[in-house]
C-alpha cells in the first residue's frame, strides 16, 4: 500500500467534510473546496481523522490512495490555514502594486503588466518588489505564482526579473573575446 496513502488526515476544529456520491467537500473559515472521488479509493471517516484503502489490489488503486489522501489533505490545509507563495522583483524600475483583484506589475515593458486574480485568491504588495499570492486551493497559488514569474523570469547574466522568494539564479559569465 502507498505510503502516503496509509496516513489518516486529521480534521482539525472547525472543518466539515463530506463525503458524497462521487466528491469529496470540504468547507472551513478559509472556504470551501471540494474535488472528485475516484472509484479506486474507499474513503472512511472515524474519530475525526479521514482513511483512504485501495478499493482493490491493483497498482493504480494503490498509487490513486496515496494521491486522494494528498488531494485532501490539501483541500484540509487551505481552509484551515491557507496557502501562499511569495515572489520578489528585481532589476531596476521593477515594481508592483494592487489594485482591487488586480495585480500591476512594471517589469520593463513598455506597458504594465495586468493580471486579474481569480475568486479565492488574493495578492498583497507588502512592498514594490514584493508580491505574495493567498488562497484556500493550492494548485490555483502555484498556477498564480507561476503565471506572474513567467511575465518576466528571471534572466541568467545579471539575475533580472520575477523570482520566487526561495529561488536561487544560477549567474553565468558573460562571453569573453
Amino acid at each position: 500500500m502507498s505510503r502516503v496513502g496509509k496516513m489518516p488526515v486529521e480534521i482539525p476544529q472547525g472543518v466539515d467534510v463530506v463525503i458524497g456520491e462521487g466528491q469529496i467537500s470540504v468547507k472551513g473559515s478559509g472556504g470551501q473546496l471540494a474535488t472528485a472521488a475516484n472509484n479506486l479509493v474507499k474513503v472512511e471517516s472515524k474519530d475525526g481523522k479521514l482513511s483512504f484503502v485501495p478499493a482493490d489490489d491493483s497498482r493504480e488503486a494503490n498509487a490513486m490512495s496515496g494521491t486522494m489522501r494528498q488531494l485532501v489533505n490539501n483541500m484540509v490545509t487551505g481552509v484551515s490555514k491557507g496557502f501562499e507563495k511569495k515572489l520578489t522583483l528585481i532589476g531596476v524600475g521593477y515594481k508592483a502594486s494592487v489594485q482591487g483583484n488586480k495585480l500591476n506589475l512594471n517589469v520593463g515593458y513598455s506597458h504594465p503588466v495586468i493580471m486579474e486574480m481569480p475568486e479565492g485568491i488574493t495578492a498583497v504588495t507588502p512592498t514594490p518588489t514584493e508580491v505574495v499570492i493567498k488562497g484556500a486551493n493550492r494548485q490555483v497559488v502555484g498556477q498564480i505564482a507561476a503565471e506572474v514569474r513567467a511575465t518576466r523570469p528571471p534572466e541568467p547574466y545579471k539575475g533580472k526579473g520575477v523570482r520566487y522568494a526561495d529561488e536561487r539564479v544560477i549567474i553565468k559569465e558573460t562571453k569573453k573575446k
